[in-house]
């Protein structure tokens, strides 16, 4: 179950274009759910990639996927730091800053919109948004844009053929290990 939606939501944090990726998984057993969890995190591991449990509300669960390396140069790309202080973060150490975000989903039920940056959207898309409440965007695809829409068009379409290539991959029988490039 878990392997499927790896392809689906991630396949370019997979194959190395992207930094990160998130999606919920509805869940029957804890226990079922937990097993998986730590295999892919154990096996994808060995190829540069972690899953980590956000949020978990009764049998959902919001997983991020993420390339730590890649995470940890976007939390230091110019203006970041200072954009996240507003919101509490005290670091842009990469197990500081995740340990913040996980912190935020259980506050209230207002959704830390920050995370944008934890996904590698240009931090110009995520100000936007925030201060347009996802209104006024020039583009909507992966994210709402706000400011070069042209090439988060491009990255869109190669995030598609990304996702197209490795679903009919996977349905051809390619595991998600070997589709998985190795940092």
């Amino acid at each position: 179950m878990l392997e499927r939606y790896l392809i689906e939501h991630c396949a370019p944090t997979l194959a190395s274009l992207k930094t990160a990726n998130l999606f919920s998984l509805n869940f029957s057993s804890e226990k079922n759910f937990d097993k998986q969890f730590n295999k892919w995190n154990c096996q994808l591991g060995k190829k540069g990639i972690s899953l980590l449990l956000l949020h978990r509300y009764q049998q959902t669960a919001l997983i991020y996927v993420y390339r730590r390396g890649r995470l940890q140069n976007d939390l230091c790309k110019p203006g970041v730091a200072a954009f996240l202080a507003q919101y509490g973060y005290a670091s842009t150490d990469v197990e500081y800053a995740l340990l913040r975000l996980k912190e935020r989903f259980g506050v209230g039920d207002k959704f830390p919109h920050e995370i944008g940056l934890f996904l590698d959207y240009p931090l110009g898309d995520v100000v936007g948004f925030i201060e347009n409440e996802g209104r006024n965007c020039k583009l909507a695809g992966c994210w709402k844009v706000y400011g070069d829409a042209r090439a988060a068009s491009k990255l869109f379409a190669k995030f598609k053929k990304c996702k197209d290539v490795y679903s009919r991959l996977w349905s051809e029988g390619r595991t998600v290990l070997q589709l998985t490039v190795a940092a």
